[in-house]
């Protein structure tokens, strides 16, 4: 369901990117990978490019094809390096990106947020996440975190809470809808990928591993990419403003843990 489409992937130079690239172009789809460092190995189109600012989304997408099927929105930071670097690249220049190229997108394309577990509290900061998601454009993110008092560590968790809640928003927006494109997340859990390690930094070795104990192991790049890509499919026609949890259960132990049973 992916022979001949046309497919960006973000993120393409490790972990979940690199795997999905990989995965994309044995199904019989053109890959365009991005990402700030040159991937080995990559089989398809590279463009490199840093969509941590409204400059650098400008010259991306000046230097990408005129029509594509989908996009995969992979790429993202750890935390480790600040909230306003994480919120630049995770949300504000991810929703940047996609919505300069929605109107390349073929009607019925896709794009696929890849989001976390970490994002699980946009609920319980619903009016933070709402009112963050509400600022427009591409902001000055030091003063959209200094606004709404956006802790350094917290940053990667807020930066999914921001793109689920996006997520959800945007399949119904006239850019996307108008087009019948979806719009939809994946959530893992802790993956086997090198960005693990600093997470650890940043979330802490207690609470990675008891997630990883929860579900019996930590997942893997191959767990995900499959998920990421039939979303991107015709398969996934009637699917749309979804989140899916690909954690082993992680999400589902934690919402039985929270209501008692």
């Amino acid at each position: 369901m992916l022979f001949g489409k046309t497919i960006l992937i973000t993120g393409v130079a490790s972990g979940i990117g690199t795997r999905t690239a990989e995965l994309a172009g044995q199904l019989g789809a053109d890959v365009i990978g991005v990402d700030l460092r040159e991937p080995a190995g990559h089989q398809g189109v590279f463009v490199k490019s840093d969509i941590s600012s409204k400059a650098g989304v400008d010259d991306l997408v000046a230097r990408l094809p005129q029509r594509i099927d989908a996009l995969c929105n992979v790429a993202g930071l750890s935390g480790n390096m600040g909230a306003a670097p994480t919120l630049a690249v995770n949300f504000y220049g991810l929703r940047a990106l996609s919505e300069a190229m929605a109107p390349r997108l073929r009607e019925g394309g896709a794009i696929v947020n890849v989001a976390s577990i970490a994002g699980f509290g946009w609920r319980a900061n619903l009016n933070r996440a709402a009112s963050m998601v509400g600022v427009e454009g591409f902001p000055d993110v030091a003063r959209v975190i200094a606004d709404h008092a956006v802790k350094n560590e917290e940053g990667y968790p807020v930066s999914k809470e921001l793109l689920l809640l996006w997520t959800f928003r945007a399949a119904h927006q006239d850019l996307f809808k108008s087009r019948g494109i979806r719009v939809n997340a994946v959530s893992p859990g802790p993956v086997e990928t090198p960005i693990l390690k600093q997470f650890r930094s940043v979330l802490g070795d207690a609470k990675v591993d008891s997630d990883i104990a929860r579900v019996g192991r930590a997942g893997t790049s191959g767990d995900i990419a499959p998920v990421v890509l039939f979303l991107c499919s015709d398969g996934a026609r009637w699917i749309n403003g979804a989140n899916v949890p690909v954690d082993g259960g992680l999400e589902a132990s934690i919402n039985a843990e929270v209501l008692g049973f």
